[in-house]
């Protein structure tokens, strides 16, 4: 387990438990208790914990965690969702993506995919983004057109939100929209943990033809802060094959899609 993996590990059981002490997590990690001391160091100095004596205890972050310690969260899983979700686009279409590591994964599927590359007619792909990072990783692709939405930069996220970023999507039209959660709930919803970006996400939603979510197997049968859309708004669902049954039945009862990946 590298450094990231124990930091993600570290910041789940924090969610989860409250409040560590060094000696458990040592041994639940099996790392030396010196190992977890920097961790909790470090991670307190980039306020994601607050140090106490002889542990560390949550900060509000723990429960909405930044970009780059959720990349190695379910990586197989994602990938392997977006791979199957970016050959649901269609040649020469508008799609909409937020942000997200699923999402992410969603726009490096578009990217490496050959028959896109290889389209004579440019743009073979327009792709709308509120999302930093993806705009980044997509704007060297010559025959993808990147338009970017606007708006406040939140860093958890890498994401643009508040009311550029949504007067802007109002603009547009999208034949598909692609769309990260935190969870998804036949009764609820999807949803997120930022009321911004959740807001953001049903615009983009409302403006397209056709709505994707996408979301590994944990996020499934779960509810987080903000609502992004309902059920009834979604047209398909991919998830990974480790999805629970019984919470992917109930979306299909609900009218959803739901493609294993």
């Amino acid at each position: 387990m590298n450094r990231y993996e124990r930091w993600n590990r570290l910041l789940e059981m924090l969610a989860e438990q409250g409040q560590l002490d060094i000696e458990t997590t040592a041994a639940a990690l099996r790392v030396s208790g010196a190992t977890v001391r920097r961790d909790f160091d470090e991670l307190a100095a980039q306020r994601l914990v607050t140090r106490t004596r002889g542990g560390a205890a949550a900060s509000n972050v723990t429960y909405d965690l930044p970009l780059r310690y959720k990349a190695g969260r379910h990586a197989p899983e994602k990938q392997r969702i977006g791979e199957a979700a970016a050959a649901m686009i269609a040649p020469h279409s508008t799609v909409g993506i937020n942000g997200g590591t699923t999402a992410t994964e969603v726009a490096r599927a578009l990217a490496l995919r050959a028959d896109l590359a290889a389209d004579g007619r440019t743009p073979a792909l327009t792709v709308v983004t509120n999302a930093l990072n993806i705009a980044n990783e997509l704007i060297v692709r010559p025959h993808i057109r990147v338009v970017l939405t606007g708006g406040t930069a939140r860093p958890h996220s890498y994401e643009l939100v508040g009311p550029i970023a949504a007067t802007m999507l109002d603009g547009v039209a999208l034949d598909v929209a692609v769309i990260g959660v935190d969870a998804i709930d036949h009764r609820h919803g999807a949803s997120a943990h930022h009321d911004g970006e959740a807001a953001v996400n049903h615009t983009m939603l409302a403006t397209a033809a056709r709505a994707i979510v996408v979301a590994d197997g944990s996020k499934l049968g779960r509810r987080a802060f903000a609502r992004i859309c309902t059920v009834g708004e979604i047209d398909t669902l991919v998830t990974d094959t480790g999805a629970d049954d019984e919470q992917a039945a109930l979306l299909t009862e609900a009218g959803v899609t739901v493609v294993r990946a």
